[in-house]
């Protein structure tokens, strides 16, 4: 057949398209963190839910004004303002103040998403670094509750206040926190810390759902994961080394960091091998910063500290182009440095 027969129709790549646009997929995403905020209702009251409604509705409205001031088109729809108020809330002790909650939306949404050009033009996750920036108000960001414990919506928070497993972990406690908590609270989430991060289950269900709906990949969560695990079991504080990994993985804001915030896409390697590497990375710093750091978390730093390193792994790990082989690419670089 003569190919001037055919119909073909000329475009500029990318040739494959989907009819899921950003808002379908951030949509996603909530309904997948939709569990571990259940539970969160669940675990601390209302207040819980409360919270994240204040934080979803604060973001949108910063990012709505911040467009308007600046004539630009509204991207509220596309929905990625309210998953980042949605997680800025799960990485707050439940007894956050709303004004504290909201000055920090509006530093992820201005400063950290809006300043550097919107949507896909971020080099930091927006949550976490706001959760950064929200640790100033240390006293308010530490303020753990028990677990099913009932805090009110309104006024003076009056709940009895509980030590979180990463702290007995952080004082190589192990008998202690075993007899506070046991791997099956750790698992559930019937345990004191931040809102959205204590269910396990929920969140590995929701991270699950990602992965099956192809939101996300396996590489960086498996990569971070089990270099925690392989890290925590060679290197134990503990008699158990078993009990002393499951505890650290289970503990934190290790599954939330890894299903929902380090595969973001803006701010992770684009290559397989290069997510694998960034997830190496997450998890090593994590465990140094747990290990060796006065503060007795290190999801949220070691993510943003891989985020600064994203341009250079995209750099210098590339996926092999169709058909050049390696004699190809050795010329290439022998006429690049000439």
């Amino acid at each position: 057949m003569d190919y001037r027969d055919l119909n073909l129709t000329g475009s500029s790549s990318p040739h494959i398209r989907t009819k899921d646009g950003t808002g379908h997929i951030m949509g996603e995403v909530m309904l997948a963190m939709v569990p571990a905020l259940g539970f969160a209702v669940y675990n601390f009251g209302w207040r819980a839910l409360v919270n994240t409604a204040v934080s979803i509705l604060a973001c949108c409205g910063f990012e709505w004004l911040y467009r308007a001031a600046m004539k630009k088109n509204n991207t509220v729809p596309d929905l990625s303002a309210a998953v980042t108020g949605m997680l800025i809330a799960f990485v707050c002790p439940v007894t956050i103040p709303y004004w504290i909650l909201i000055i920090g939306d509006c530093f992820a949404i201005v400063i950290v998403k809006q300043l550097f050009g919107g949507i896909g033009k971020n080099f930091l996750n927006p949550a976490l670094a706001a959760r950064a920036f929200m640790l100033s108000w240390a006293g308010a960001m530490t303020n753990w509750v028990c677990p099913r414990a009932s805090v009110p919506i309104w006024g003076a928070v009056d709940a009895a206040t509980a030590a979180t497993p990463m702290s007995y972990l952080h004082a190589n406690n192990l008998a202690g926190l075993t007899e506070t908590y046991s791997l099956g609270d750790m698992f559930v989430g019937v345990i004191g810390g931040s809102m959205g991060e204590v269910s396990a289950l929920c969140l590995l269900l929701g991270g699950l759902f990602l992965l099956y709906r192809k939101v996300i990949t396996w590489c960086i969560p498996v990569s971070y994961i089990g270099t925690v695990a392989v890290l925590t079991f060679i290197f134990p504080r503990g008699n158990d080394p078993v009990t002393w990994m499951l505890y650290n993985l289970l503990g934190g804001g290790l599954m939330l960091g890894a299903f929902f915030m380090a595969t973001d896409y803006v701010t992770s390697p684009v290559s397989k091998r290069g997510q694998a590497i960034f997830g190496v990375g997450c998890g090593l710093i994590t465990v140094f910063i747990r290990y060796f750091g006065s503060y007795n978390e290190g999801v949220c730093y070691a993510i943003l500290l891989m985020n600064l390193t994203v341009w250079l792994i995209d750099r210098n790990v590339k996926p092999s182009r169709f058909g050049v082989t390696k004699a190809a690419k050795s010329k290439e670089k022998e006429a690049a440095a000439k």
